[in-house]
């Protein structure tokens, strides 16, 4: 059984919205899947671990924020 994720906003408080504690939790899970499957094919191919790890995480940080307008 997976413990309960909280959601913090930027206040702190947590998400308490129980249909959006359901949509992020799926993105989340949605999410997992789809990094799991990436990882585990590069790996069949040959890549370096750390390499691929390297790349997952330079993915994440260079997410652009919505909150920030779009010229």
């Amino acid at each position: 059984m997976t413990a309960l994720r909280i959601w913090p906003q930027e206040d702190g408080q947590p998400v308490s919205c129980q249909e959006k504690l359901r949509v992020l939790e799926e993105n989340w899970q949605e999410v997992q899947q789809v990094l799991a499957d990436a990882f585990e094919d590069a790996m069949l191919m040959g890549v370096s671990e750390q390499v691929m790890r390297e790349r997952l995480a330079e993915l994440v940080s260079s997410l652009p924020s919505p909150k920030v307008a779009r010229v």
